[in-house]
């Protein structure tokens, strides 16, 4: 395959859970993906678990320069038709109500989760441009439901959904989705829930069919719910 039909994807998060699961699924229908996790002991542990032409890059995508490290690799590869931002950060475990939760711990959050899906998107936009790429946005129903405890992470999903929004207006040629993936088994989840038994929720590749069937079949922008994608495309 010639770098001009090869599809090349960037993936936050890769190290476990949705970003690792569609790391795997992208690979085995012939992708290349550069993708990235905060550790790099984690990130190669994930990379040795996947088959096919997957570059990892450890760093924090909070950070311009790893940004740009992510975005070299898309350019090396040949160009670029995806991104999907799944990286995130909870905040603090248990979640802390809004009257006590920390300040600078909430910037963090919305740096990680708001400002960095945007940064990278923004340095990505002229190589999806040219191919008419595709930007998903991984979300929440926190960002939508009144979720006593939720105010951190859930008003940065908030605000990456009116981004994405926003996004989809303003560059009509490239398909840009706010994809719910629900509830899942994941560690992310099990900190929002410490000392909870979770395993009765799904786990992540559960959830890779519906976001596949999005970056294949390329329904209009906008938001879709796990459960909803496969009757939309």
């Amino acid at each position: 395959m010639t770098s001009e039909t090869r599809r090349i994807a960037i993936v936050t998060g890769i190290s476990r859970g949705l970003g690792l699961a569609t790391t795997r699924a992208l690979a085995a229908r012939g992708w290349t993906v550069i993708g990235d996790a905060r550790s790099n002991t984690d990130l190669e542990a994930a990379l040795a678990t996947i088959d096919g032409d997957v570059h990892g890059v450890a760093g924090d995508v909070s950070d311009p320069a790893h940004r740009e490290q992510l975005i070299r690799g898309a350019i090396s590869a040949g160009g670029l038709d995806l991104i999907v931002n799944n990286a995130s950060i909870l905040g603090p475990s248990p979640q802390p109500f809004l009257d006590s939760y920390p300040l600078e711990t909430l910037e963090q959050v919305y740096r990680v989760n708001v400002i960095a899906p945007l940064a990278l998107t923004q340095a990505a936009l002229p190589l999806l441009r040219q191919r008419r790429g595709v930007v998903v946005n991984v979300t929440s129903d926190a960002g939508r439901e009144s979720y006593p405890g939720w105010g951190g992470y859930g008003s940065s999903k908030a605000a990456l959904d009116q981004m994405s929004n926003v996004l989809a207006v303003e560059e009509p040629d490239i398909s840009v989705y706010r994809f719910d993936p629900g509830d899942m088994n994941t560690r992310m989840h099990q900190e929002a829930f410490p000392g909870e038994d979770i395993t009765d929720r799904p786990d992540p590749e559960q959830s890779v069919p519906s976001l596949m069937a999005l970056i294949e079949g390329r329904p209009a922008s906008g938001a879709y719910r796990v459960e909803d994608v496969l009757l939309a495309t």
